[in-house]
């Protein structure tokens, strides 16, 4: 099959590669119709993960049809998949609670092993959902958007509260839609002037703050000095996170979308005074999945203004580079591999 691999930092090759094969059992081989460029694989690209080995298929955001299936597990051949590309290992302390997002030994398509930049791969049939109604397309932005599903449901703030999301790129855009669906009302916060525009043309948030200068004093003028009830940070950047724990309300929540390598340092006395709460959001689980499809089909997620950029397998290879510096207008970028 032919597939796109990251050979080593800033060298990318379509190349031929054995397919899957056929499947162990209980999993189901799959033909991929639409995987979406997330910013893992522009890390990758780029050397900046620090835990992947080359050479590697990237590619984890992923629409599919089935071309084999064991018998009497729902599926058939021909039938449209969103996919997990969380495999878990199913026996360890987080998957014994139902977390298997935040498993032991979890693998993930495309950076713990080889993912979805190619034409076949197999999945566990836990990992798969139907797409019913879902176009290929929308399909493959489910795992982008189930991660900011994940992390306002990990929040557990009411309708009615008020949101900051910090970071207005894909992950930060998701969250702030799925934040918007729970009744809050979104602000968002980033670098870019452009981006907060952009955000407020295609999607609607027409609440929007730059960060510049003094952007604690311009968080209270917003709230009145009191502070989000929940602040989201999906900045991936150690001094956006470690800087909005002052833009919480007392009894609020801060929620850690993204991750980074760096040690976070935060004032306990500010910490206890404003009786905070801390959460980590990883990945997401089956139920954020189902959510997100609901929404999208329920009308509430405007896909087409996510989906700015399209590729093929064959363009991604020049593509892929390019988008990494040219940000102007990108949100989501889109592989069409099959049909």
């Amino acid at each position: 099959m032919k597939a796109i691999v990251c050979i080593e930092p800033g060298r990318l090759e379509l190349a031929e590669r054995p397919g899957p094969g056929a499947p162990p059992s209980g999993w189901v081989r799959l033909a991929v119709s639409h995987v979406g460029i997330c910013g893992t694989d522009y890390h990758i690209y780029e050397g900046k993960h620090p835990f992947l080995q080359y050479p590697r298929i990237m590619g984890h955001e992923i629409s599919a049809r089935v071309l084999e299936a064991p018998a009497g597990c729902g599926l058939a051949a021909g039938d449209a998949v969103v996919v997990n590309p969380y495999i878990s290992c199913g026996t360890c302390v987080a998957c014994r609670k139902g977390k298997p997002n935040c498993c032991v030994a979890i693998r993930v398509l495309g950076v713990h092993t080889d993912g979805a930049f190619c034409e076949e791969i197999a999945m566990p049939v836990e990992n798969l959902y139907p797409a019913d109604g879902l176009g290929a397309e929308a399909a493959a932005t489910v795992e982008f958007l189930a991660i900011g599903a994940h992390a306002v449901r990990r929040a557990a703030i009411s309708a009615g509260a008020r949101a900051l999301v910090i970071g207005a790129g894909p992950i930060g855009l998701g969250t702030a839609l799925f934040s918007r669906i729970a009744g809050h009302a979104v602000t968002l916060l980033d670098t870019s002037d452009e981006r907060l525009a952009a955000a407020r043309a295609t999607l609607g948030f027409d609440d929007g703050i730059v960060a510049k200068g003094d952007v604690a004093a311009a968080v209270s003028a917003v709230t009145g000095g009191e502070g989000f009830d929940v602040v989201f940070d999906a900045t991936g950047y150690a001094g956006s996170m470690q800087a909005a724990f002052a833009f919480v309300a007392h009894g609020g929540s801060l929620v850690l979308v993204s991750v980074v390598k760096d040690d976070i340092t935060f004032s306990d006395p500010e910490f206890h005074k404003r009786e905070m709460t801390l959460v980590a959001s990883r990945n997401a689980t089956r139920p954020d999945f189902e959510h997100v499809m609901a929404s999208i089909r329920a009308g509430l997620v405007p896909v087409g203004a996510l989906l700015t950029h399209r590729t093929t397998l064959a363009g991604a290879v020049d593509d892929l580079p390019r988008w990494a510096t040219e940000k102007q207008g990108l949100i989501k970028a889109v592989i069409a591999i099959g049909g």
